[in-house]
């Protein structure tokens, strides 16, 4: 027997945000001081870093927990189970539910609690609690609940990461560009069929790394409230990824015996298209190789960076036959990666 992923689905919403929306915003420096040059300038040298032509923001009336059911059901269907069955529902987040317009996080209950509810399962010993792991927390719950079936305590697990940063961006921050809202989700259970989780590695840099992304202030001084947005030191996060990343899924790779010539697809966090290029082509130059062409599916040019839930949204997408070009077939071997708040990085060597 082994534990696989059974059931996939994902929510993308349908509100889209693109580049040239941000034209009329005002960019500040993170002292509050201007940037001499236009918006459009901004934006321009924005997609050449990035890759990132548009995003999706959650409609107003849509909170991270609405996101996370409507991707769990459809993982559920996939799945072809029983809701009833399901031992344990994790959901990864990291701001939990925002109301539109709102400028505080709601997290009582958690959003785990809710998406329960929205599912309307009535077993109790289903349990559901939340992950906080920054953008790397799908990934870490795929690890969790692999631990949870593995040691005999659970025999069905959903496993959800969704987000809805639209709601904690600086309009006056460039780095707002980046973000997006989304869900995905997966069952994981025992199966008789071949392959699933062959190794995973974890770790959490916080000595030095622990707040290069946080919680603060807006970039425009002029304005007075309480509110606080999601921030990143960029260079420091891009050179923190560069030298970690690759280590953490060569040891991943060393530890499951798969040679590195076996690996199909890599599905790394959609963090910023540039970045996680260097990344993957590190990782192959670590064993002497250079990186195949087709590798590294990247669905952020159209969806953005939505934390959480890039892997597991890109991997229904590709499962589906929704990403150009792109496809996993029983049997091939992959690999998910993913860095973030924390500084947290994790990897999942996984036969399809």
């Amino acid at each position: 027997m082994n534990i696989k992923i059974t059931g996939t689905g994902s929510y993308i919403p349908s509100n889209v945000e693109k580049n040239e929306d941000f034209h009329n915003h005002k960019f500040l420096n993170s002292d509050g001081s201007a940037i001499k040059a236009s918006s459009e300038v901004i934006v321009k040298k924005f997609k050449a870093i990035t890759g990132i032509d548009e995003r999706r923001y959650a409609k107003s009336h849509l909170n991270t927990s609405d996101l996370a059911s409507f991707a769990a059901e459809k993982a559920i269907e996939n799945a072809k189970i029983n809701r009833e069955d399901l031992d344990y529902i994790i959901v990864a987040h990291n701001y939990g539910d925002v109301r539109h317009d709102s400028n505080q996080s709601d997290t009582v209950p958690s959003i785990a609690s809710r998406v329960k509810h929205l599912l309307r399962i009535k077993n109790p010993k289903c349990i559901g609690y939340d992950l906080l792991f920054g953008c790397p927390g799908w990934v870490e719950g795929i690890i969790q609940a692999n631990a949870f079936i593995k040691s005999g305590i659970a025999k069905k697990c959903l496993v959800i990461g969704a987000e809805t940063l639209s709601r904690v961006i600086d309009p006056h921050d460039r780095d707002s560009m980046i973000y997006s809202d989304g869900a995905g989700a997966v069952v994981l259970e025992y199966t008789s069929e071949e392959g699933g989780i062959t190794a995973h590695e974890s770790a959490t840099f916080a000595l030095d790394e622990a707040h290069f992304i946080y919680f603060g202030e807006t970039n425009n001084p002029q304005i007075e409230d309480n509110r606080r947005y999601i921030k990143m030191y960029g260079r420091k996060i891009y050179e923190f990824a560069l030298t970690n990343v690759p280590l953490a899924m060569k040891s991943c790779l060393d530890k499951s015996g798969v040679h590195i010539s076996e690996i199909k697809k890599i599905l790394i966090h959609q963090a910023n298209e540039k970045m996680d290029e260097a990344i993957v082509k590190r990782f192959y130059e670590l064993y002497d190789m250079d990186m195949p062409m087709n590798i590294m599916p990247m669905s952020i040019g159209k969806l953005g960076n939505s934390s959480v839930a890039t892997i597991p949204t890109l991997y229904d997408l590709i499962l589906n036959g929704d990403l150009e070009y792109q496809e996993i077939n029983k049997g091939d071997t992959i690999i998910f990666a993913s860095v973030g708040a924390g500084m947290n990085i994790n990897a999942i060597v996984y036969k399809q």
